[in-house]
C-alpha cells in the first residue's frame, strides 16, 4: 500500500467536485496554511473555492499526493480508480451510502467492495467521512470548519464521528492538536493503520481514539504494540454497548457485559488508557502530551482554600486517585515556610499567608512535591480576564514551574471550574511544562486514566486464539447439570440431590441433613419467580415449600452458611473479542448495584486479583470494619477453573454464570449456576 505519510503530508492535492463541500475543502486547506498547489477538478466550473479548476484528472499538471473526492457514491468509485491509476497517494472518500447504509434498497457492501478494488494500492480514507486536518504541515482535506491552529508538536485524535472531531477541535483547554482524522467506514484503511502512521511522526506525542467499535482485533493489537515500541501512550473514549448480545442471553452476566465490556477489557489488557467523556479525553491527552504518562495515581494537592482542599479530597476518592500522607521531610519543609498556624495535610490548604510571595509559594510547592508522586497539583482558578488582571495569579503559575524544575515531579494546575483556566493561561502553562487541567472532576479522572506502567505500557499480548464459533442452537443446562460440570473442573458446589415431587424432595433433604435449600428446576431467575426457599429445617417444611413452587422437579441442596460476601462470576461470548470473564457483587442485587469488572480470557491470576481489587465492594472480601475476610485465593481458584472449562468447551459455549458464589473464610461455593451451550 502507498505510505500514509505521503497522504498525511502532501506536496500537492486535488479536490474533485464542485459543490459547497468541495468549495469549503479548498478554502479550509488554504486557511490552514497549505502552501502547495491545490487542483480542483470539475467538468463545467472554471474555479472552485476561488482556485482555477481543471476539467478532469488527465488535465492536471502533476500527480497529486492526496485527494478529496466530493462526488456521489457511484462516481466516487470511478474517481478512485482513476486516481490510483495515475499514482495518487491517498483519497478522502466523502460520500455516504456504502456499508453504513445497507438495506433492502441499497447494496452498500457491494459498492464498498468495488471502491476498495478500484483504489488498488492507493490509500482510501472512509468512505462516509470528513477527512483529515494536519496542523503540523498546514493541510486540511476537510469540508467544514475546524478550530485547529499551527503547532510544532502535539497529539493526534482519530474518530468515527466527524462531528465529534469538529467539536474536539473547538476546545479552549490548551490541548495542542497536531492532527485529527475521521476514519469513516474503514473500508480499506483502519483506525489502527491510521494510528500507527500518526504515532510514527516524531512530532506527535500521544494518540486519542473515539471508538464506536473494534472490528479488527489483530490490527488493534498491532497498534498497541507499535505504540509501545515508540513509547507513545494512547487514550480511548469507547462508546456503544451491544444490545443484541444482552437481549439474546439469559444470564445476569450478559446483561452487564456485551461487546462494550469486551472492548474495555481489551483496552485494559493493551494498557490503553480509557475515559468516559470527551472532556476527560481532552484532559488526559494533555497529561500524556506533557508527561508521557504518569507513574502512579499517588498525587499531592495544594490550594489556598480549605474548601478546595476538601473538594479535591472528596472528588479524588471518587475518581480513584490517592493522597499519600505527608512524610516527616515534607512536614519539616512545609512548616518552615508556612509557620505554625497552617494545618499540614494532603490535600494541603496553605492558606493565604504566603499569597503574593512567589518565593514562599515556590518553597511550599517544592516541599510538598519531594515525595515519590505521580503528579503534584496546585488548585487555582483565574479571575475573569474580561474584568480583571491577575499578575498575582501568574506568580502561582511561575512558582509551580519552578517547583517542577527543582523536584523533577510532574506538575499540574487544576481549576475548580473548566473556565477557571483561560485558554491563554493553559497554553502558557503548556510552554512551561505544566499540565493545565480544566475542571476538577475531569482533571482527577484524567489523572487516574493517565497512569501507565513503564514496563508494560501498550504491550501487545499474545493474540486471543480461542475458537469463537457458537452459531448453533444452544440449550440451557439444568442447575444440577451445570454444577456437575463445574465440579468436574474443580469448582466447590453444595451437596445436592434431585427430586421429582414434593415427597422425594423431603426424603432428599433428610439424607442431606438440615437446614437445606429448595429450588425449582427449569427456571433461569429463581428468586424472582419464587422458585427458591432457603433455610428449611424439617422434611415437612421442604414438602410444603415444594408444593407451592411453579416447578415440576426440584433440586435440594445443603444450606451454605458462614457467608462473608456473595459474588457473581460469569463468562459471555463476544464476537469481536473472544470470551469476557466478569466478576462483581453477586446475589439478587447484581444488576441494581452493577459493581463489576471484566477481563478477557485467557487471564492470569494477577489479572483476576486486580479485577477483584478494583470493585467498589472489594473491602467486603478483605474484611470490612472488623468483619472476617473471605478466602480470596479460593475465589481466584474458582475463576481459573471457570476459565479452564471455557477453554475446553470454547467451540460450543455461549455463556456460563455462577451467581451467587458464596465466599467464606475457608472456601468459595457455587450456590447457583447457569450454563448455555451447544450439544
Amino acid at each position: 500500500m502507498s505510505p500514509l505519510s505521503r497522504f498525511f503530508s502532501p506536496k500537492a492535492v486535488t479536490v474533485i467536485g464542485g459543490g459547497a463541500w468541495c468549495e469549503a475543502v479548498v478554502r479550509q486547506c488554504r486557511a490552514t496554511g497549505f502552501a502547495g498547489p491545490i487542483w480542483p477538478v470539475h467538468p463545467k466550473k472554471s474555479e472552485v473555492g476561488g482556485v482555477p479548476a481543471y476539467p478532469d484528472l488527465a488535465s492536471l499538471p502533476g500527480v497529486p499526493d492526496a485527494a478529496f473526492i466530493g462526488v456521489n457514491r457511484e462516481l466516487t468509485v470511478t474517481m478512485a480508480r482513476e486516481l490510483s491509476a495515475m499514482g495518487c497517494g491517498g483519497a478522502v472518500c466523502f460520500a455516504a451510502g456504502f456499508s453504513e447504509a445497507v438495506s433492502e434498497l441499497v447494496d452498500g457492501d457491494a459498492l464498498q467492495a468495488q471502491l476498495v478494488d478500484a483504489a488498488g494500492e492507493m490509500r482510501v480514507l472512509g468512505p462516509n467521512c470528513y477527512g483529515i486536518v494536519n496542523a503540523l504541515d498546514g493541510m486540511a482535506l476537510w469540508p467544514d470548519r475546524h478550530g485547529m491552529s499551527p503547532v510544532e508538536s502535539g497529539v493526534a485524535v482519530i474518530g468515527q464521528s466527524s462531528n465529534v472531531l469538529i467539536n474536539l477541535t473547538m476546545q479552549r483547554r490548551g490541548l495542542p492538536l497536531a492532527a485529527v482524522v475521521a476514519a469513516g467506514n474503514q473500508a480499506q484503511t483502519s483506525m489502527s493503520d491510521l494510528g500507527i502512521a500518526l504515532l510514527e511522526d516524531p512530532r506527535i506525542t500521544a494518540l486519542g481514539l473515539h471508538i464506536e467499535g473494534i472490528s479488527d482485533l489483530p490490527a488493534f493489537e498491532a497498534l498497541a504494540g507499535r505504540a509501545a515500541e515508540l513509547g507513545k501512550p494512547i487514550v480511548a473514549l469507547r462508546v456503544g454497548a451491544s444490545e443484541q448480545a444482552q437481549t439474546a442471553a439469559v444470564s445476569h452476566t450478559a446483561s452487564l457485559t456485551g461487546s462494550d465490556a469486551g472492548a474495555r477489557a481489551l483496552l485494559r489488557r493493551l494498557d490503553i488508557a480509557q475515559v468516559d467523556t470527551p472532556t476527560e479525553l481532552v484532559e488526559t491527552l494533555k497529561i500524556l502530551h506533557v508527561t508521557g504518562g504518569l507513574r502512579s495515581s499517588r498525587i499531592a494537592s495544594a490550594s489556598c482554600s480549605g474548601g478546595e482542599a476538601s473538594l479535591m479530597a472528596d472528588m479524588g476518592e471518587i475518581a480513584g486517585v490517592t493522597y499519600p500522607a505527608l512524610t516527616d521531610t515534607q512536614k519539616t519543609g512545609l512548616r518552615a515556610v508556612l509557620g505554625p498556624k497552617v494545618a499540614l495535610a494532603n490535600p494541603l490548604d496553605y492558606n493565604t499567608y504566603i499569597w503574593g510571595d512567589e518565593d514562599a509559594l515556590t518553597a511550599t510547592f517544592t516541599a510538598l512535591c519531594t515525595a515519590e508522586l505521580g503528579l503534584g497539583c496546585v488548585v487555582l482558578d483565574y479571575p475573569r480576564n474580561d474584568r480583571f488582571e491577575a499578575p498575582d495569579y501568574d506568580q502561582v503559575l511561575r512558582a509551580v514551574a519552578k517547583a517542577r524544575e527543582i523536584t523533577g515531579t510532574p506538575m499540574a494546575m487544576v481549576s475548580l471550574l473548566s473556565e477557571g483556566l483561560p485558554e491563554a493561561v493553559a497554553q502558557r502553562a503548556m510552554t512551561m511544562g505544566i499540565v493545565p487541567l480544566c475542571g476538577m472532576g475531569d482533571a482527577l479522572r484524567a489523572i487516574r486514566a493517565a497512569v501507565t506502567a513503564p514496563d508494560r505500557r501498550n504491550a501487545r499480548p499474545d493474540p486471543v486464539t480461542l475458537p469463537v464459533n457458537g452459531h448453533g442452537a444452544a440449550r440451557v443446562f439444568s442447575e444440577a447439570e451445570a454444577k456437575a460440570l463445574l465440579k468436574s473442573f474443580g469448582v466447590r458446589v453444595p451437596g445436592a440431590s434431585r427430586a421429582g415431587d414434593p415427597a422425594e424432595a423431603a426424603e432428599a433433604a433428610a439424607r442431606i441433613g438440615f437446614p437445606v435449600v429448595l429450588k425449582g428446576e427449569g427456571i433461569a431467575h429463581k428468586t424472582e419467580a419464587g422458585a427458591v426457599v432457603l433455610n428449611l429445617a424439617t422434611a415437612q417444611a421442604v414438602a410444603e415449600a415444594a408444593a407451592k413452587m411453579p416447578a415440576e422437579s426440584f433440586l435440594v441442596e445443603e444450606m451454605i452458611t458462614g457467608t462473608v460476601a456473595e459474588l457473581i462470576i460469569g463468562v459471555t461470548r463476544d464476537a469481536a473479542h473472544g470470551f469476557v470473564l466478569t466478576l462483581g457483587l453477586g446475589g439478587i442485587l447484581t444488576e441494581l448495584i452493577r459493581d463489576t469488572a471484566s477481563v478477557l480470557i485467557p487471564a492470569t491470576r494477577e489479572d483476576i486479583a486486580a479485577a477483584l481489587q478494583s470493585l467498589r465492594t472489594a473491602p467486603l472480601l478483605t474484611g470490612y470494619r472488623g468483619r472476617a475476610g473471605a478466602d480470596v485465593d479460593a475465589v481466584i481458584d474458582t475463576a481459573m477453573a471457570l476459565q479452564k472449562l471455557v477453554q475446553q468447551h470454547a467451540g460450543a459455549l455461549h455463556e456460563i454464570e455462577i451467581n451467587p458464589l458464596i465466599c467464606r473464610a475457608t472456601d468459595a461455593v457455587a450456590a447457583d449456576a447457569l450454563i448455555r451451550m451447544e450439544e
